[in-house]
Formats: structure tokens, C-alpha cells, sequence
């Protein structure tokens, strides 16, 4: 597939072709912030022409392709997050780390995988691995509001007794995100299942990003990232192999479309081999 610009905005350019080939038309450390959500490689049907079941060394084989390249593109000090299940964070990190990477968290956001699984824990995370090119050119911890009961609207936890002592504007960020809902409404979703909040963007934007700074998303999805970067006023630039009209229709303020179920922000770049 040839690369083409499928959408632009005075703030970012969408382009509909291979990751691969949008990346290797960009320059060396050339994006403030890279956010990737790829295909999981559960065998979903994401289109003519995509393949999410690989087998798995062809599936890290390219992982690490584009990997290596979005750390390239990256600026010093720029920030680089890899949403994805645990299985394949384990390996991919070990890639980030190979391309001198510096790893900073491994974030786990609580959300329901899928039903039980026989003879295995109840799967209940993703993960978001959290890298910078050295030393963080920003950082900002955002502050959570105090827990309290929804039912009798006291607090959930004492502190030890030192609730008096906490910060005015709540407590400090961890690393396990309990309050990142999934997008499951159709009423909230531009494209089918698996799409990814909003919230969550704008977290990955305030801790690691400012007005004005460029990031990019390799794998579009329903255009997430650059809906909350238009928001938040940063550029942005990235790519989708699918169909880009779900996110052309997001980001000009039209009405979702009625897709085919299963597509979502974490399928979007295997070519079928």
C-alpha cells in the first residue's frame, strides 16, 4: 500500500498507508511524544488485507521494526508509550530497552480483559509501558481526587490517619490506574469495539507533553490520540492502514459511523503476509 494524506487539520496530518512507510518518511527526532496501541495478535477481524494472528515471532519480528523506528523519529528527552497486554509488553519492552530507551514505568491500568480463563488468573490489566529518549524533557504528576464511598460519601481509605496532612488537590499519581473506564457504549464509540478513552490520552498528554509539542500515534484506530492532541493543542501526526473514515468523521465533527464490529484502536497495522 502507498502512503497518502488522508486528513489534515491546521494542527496534524493523517496519513492512510503502512506505519512503516509514514515513518520512514519522517526525519530523525522529529516528535516530542510517540503513543502506540498496535494489534494484539488475538486473531480479530480488522479488514481485507490485515492479519492479527501471526505467529508469534513473525508478530515480534515487526513489533520491532517500527519500534526501533519510533524510537528514532523521537526527540531527546521525548517520551515513547506502548499500549498492549502483558504477554507482549514482556518482550517489547526488552526491545525499547535495546534501542537504548530508558524505561521509566510499567503502568497497569485496571480493565476487565475478557470472561475467566480455565486454570489461569482472571486477566484484569493492560499495560502501558512508559520510556523517555534520557532524561525527561517534562513531567508533570498529575494529582488524583480522594477516593470516597459512592454510597455514604466518606473515604474510602483512613491514611493512616493523616487525611488531614494530604495535598489540597488530592494524592499523588501511581502506577496502577484504577479509574481509566473502557469505551464500551456504542453511544461513546466512533468505530466498533476496543476503542480507547479519552482519559487515557489526556493523562499520557499531561504527563509527558505541552502545547505545542508534536506527537505521533502509528496506529490510528478510531483517532483517539489525535482527537485529544486537537483538544489539548498539540501537533500531531500519524497513520492507519484501515479505513481512515471513522477518524476523518471524528475529527471533523460528524457523526460516527456503523462499522464492523471488532475494529478499534489496538488493530491497525499487520499486513496480511
Amino acid at each position: 500500500m502507498t502512503m497518502q494524506i488522508a486528513f489534515t487539520t491546521e494542527l496534524g496530518t493523517l496519513y492512510q498507508g503502512d506505519c512503516l512507510d509514514v515513518l520512514a518518511s519522517m526525519a530523525d527526532e522529529s516528535v516530542d511524544l510517540v503513543f502506540a496501541d498496535p494489534p494484539f495478535n488475538l486473531g480479530k477481524d480488522y479488514g481485507h488485507g490485515i492479519d492479527d494472528l501471526l505467529d508469534e515471532d513473525h508478530y515480534l519480528a515487526w513489533c520491532e521494526k517500527w519500534i526501533n523506528e519510533c524510537a528514532r523519529v523521537l526527540k531527546p528527552g521525548g517520551a515513547f508509550y506502548l499500549y498492549n497486554i502483558p504477554k507482549w509488553n514482556i518482550p517489547l519492552g526488552g526491545f525499547m530497552n535495546a534501542t537504548g530507551l530508558m524505561f521509566r514505568h510499567w503502568i497497569a491500568l485496571d480493565i476487565k480483559l475478557s470472561l475467566p480463563i480455565q486454570k489461569k488468573l482472571y486477566p484484569s490489566h493492560y499495560s502501558l509501558l512508559y520510556y523517555t529518549k534520557g532524561k525527561p524533557k517534562f513531567f508533570e504528576r498529575p494529582r488524583l481526587p480522594i477516593q470516597v464511598c459512592r454510597h455514604c460519601g466518606g473515604d474510602v481509605k483512613d491514611y493512616g490517619g493523616h487525611r488531614n496532612k494530604l495535598h489540597p488537590d488530592g494524592i499523588n499519581l501511581s502506577d496502577v490506574w484504577t479509574d481509566i473506564p473502557p469505551v464500551r457504549h456504542r453511544s461513546t464509540k466512533v468505530r466498533g469495539a476496543n476503542a480507547l478513552s479519552e482519559k487515557l490520552l489526556e493523562r499520557v498528554l499531561t504527563i509527558s507533553s505541552e502545547p505545542g509539542d508534536v506527537v505521533f500515534d502509528p496506529f490510528g484506530g478510531s483517532g483517539t490520540t489525535f482527537a485529544v492532541a486537537e483538544r489539548m493543542h498539540r501537533h500531531w501526526s500519524g497513520s492507519e492502514i484501515g479505513d481512515v473514515e471513522p477518524i476523518r468523521r471524528r475529527l471533523a465533527g460528524e457523526a460516527a459511523l456503523d462499522v464492523m464490529p471488532g475494529l478499534g484502536d489496538a488493530a491497525k497495522g499487520v499486513k496480511a503476509s
